[in-house]
């Protein structure tokens, strides 16, 4: 089953200054937080402020090359977590039919975003990520892993800056 999800935030770790993409279910409130890199949260942020550039940057010149090719994005999904990895898939509407596309859950969000189109998340992923040690999934179980697995415990909505990256 699919959840829909909307950007609750972007933050950084407090330790190594990684943006944080906190997504949160609109039926459950559910939050996942995915780290990414900062070149994806730049864009998801610039596309939330609806910041322009004099240059399309990678996110925009992707959704002018399919607007131009008449193909539109219908949805886009956090659809597995594997090995402390997140997944994503675009989906597509072109004029040759549907398909979709395996995608890092950052590009999938930040092009979503351009497109206006609904992100979800798998149950599965939102099970995996609850069911983690800890409530976080650390890959890391030294001092320093469970530093990091309090520090996501302990966070509130209210700790999250609003698109700020």
């Amino acid at each position: 089953m699919l959840h829909e999800v909307n950007i609750a935030g972007l933050t950084l770790d407090p330790e190594s200054n990684a943006p944080i993409i906190i997504l949160k279910t609109l039926d459950e409130e559910e939050t996942i937080p995915i780290w990414i890199g900062l070149l994806e949260a730049t864009s998801i942020a610039s596309a939330l402020q609806d910041i322009k550039f004099d240059r399309p940057m990678t996110h925009d010149l992707f959704k002018n090359f399919m607007d131009h090719v008449n193909y539109t994005v219908t949805k886009v999904e956090v659809s597995d977590l594997r090995d402390n990895t997140f997944y994503g898939r675009i989906h597509f509407d072109s004029p040759g039919g549907i398909f979709d596309m395996d995608a890092r859950p950052s590009d999938a969000i930040a092009i979503a975003i351009r497109y206006k189109a609904p992100i979800f998340v798998d149950e599965k992923v939102i099970s995996q990520s609850k069911d983690a040690p800890d409530g976080g999934v650390a890959a890391d179980n030294s001092e320093e892993g469970q530093k990091y697995a309090d520090y996501l415990n302990n966070l509130s909505s209210e700790d999250f800056g609003k698109y700020k990256v």
